[in-house]
């Protein structure tokens, strides 16, 4: 398997590395949550994501977020990443909980009271319900797609583990929230569809994230054919990577990347997901069961 699609991957990333058990975004610079994520995801069962699952465990902060990098003053969305790999590894102890505890008690700005109730007398038109709860970068911000469906896919997971009803109604408030922000073209922007009362157009990366975030939700399979048109036309390794992932937890199939020539992209993050979306691939351990 050395020298195939994924072989090839699999060996960069084991060699770039850091000594700290992290991986950076480009080979030899400071290790960062988001990359080492991914490095572990692909690489669960070898030691190199051991070695990254302890650094990444002992970034959590006291009330149970993480920071994006050692020494990061500001927590928030990573922390969906790092409870999805807890999880994946079968680490659900007391530090889990904790971080189960934060997102629980985080949600995007927009719903909060005082801008629900101008909303309701027409002070303000936000394009979007603001009763429906999601998840910010970071906490006092409003919500986003990337976020929320990375926190889906967390909660979805604990689910199994602890079906209280708290966790339900956030699982399905997230879940009609992206599908309140989907665009008219069937996809997703970063956040709305419409800003200052122009429609935006939606991206081949969001729509393939919210795709992940709604697994399971029959709602979401009109937006299936978009991003199986957007594998074939998008430029973006990012967006191709992302969307080759999505594709294949939708049951859709992608074509053979084995054909495909060159190392991949230099920035570890997307060639760690171009190795998930590989046939021979970890992409199933972003699958979610709950629907």
């Amino acid at each position: 398997m050395a020298d195939s699609y994924l072989g090839v991957r699999l060996d960069i990333l084991r060699r770039s590395q850091n000594p700290d058990g992290g991986w950076s975004y480009y080979s030899g610079n400071q290790s960062w949550l988001e990359p080492t994520f991914y490095g572990a995801l692909v690489l669960h069962g070898d030691p190199a994501a051991d070695r990254a699952w302890s650094l990444i465990k002992s970034w959590q902060q006291p009330d149970g977020s993480w920071p994006p990098a050692a020494g990061a003053a500001i927590s928030g969305w990573g922390t969906a990443l790092c409870l999805t790999l807890a999880h994946i590894r079968g680490e659900m102890d007391g530090t889990y909980l904790k971080g189960v505890a934060y997102l629980l008690k985080t949600a995007g700005t927009e719903s909060e009271l005082w801008r629900r109730a101008l909303a309701r007398v027409g002070l303000i038109d936000p394009g979007r319900n603001l009763s429906l709860k999601g998840w910010p970068w970071k906490e006092n911000t409003s919500s986003w797609v990337e976020p929320t469906a990375h926190t889906l896919i967390a909660l979805k997971k604990t689910f199994a583990l602890l079906p209280a009803p708290e966790m339900t109604e956030r699982i399905r408030s997230g879940e009609a929230l992206l599908l309140d922000v989907r665009c008219k073209d069937g996809g997703w922007n970063y956040g709305s569809p419409w800003t200052l009362g122009e429609d935006q157009r939606s991206y081949p990366e969001t729509t393939a994230l919210a795709l992940l975030g709604l697994q399971g939700r029959a709602e979401a399979n009109s937006s299936v054919d978009l991003a199986r048109h957007w594998l074939q036309e998008t430029p973006s390794s990012l967006a191709r990577a992302w969307i080759t992932v999505a594709l294949r937890l939708h049951g859709v199939a992608v074509p053979d990347m084995n054909a495909l020539e060159g190392a991949g992209s230099p920035d570890l993050m997307v060639l760690a997901l171009e190795a998930l979306g590989s046939a021979e691939g970890n992409y199933g351990l972003l699958k979610t069961e709950m629907a």
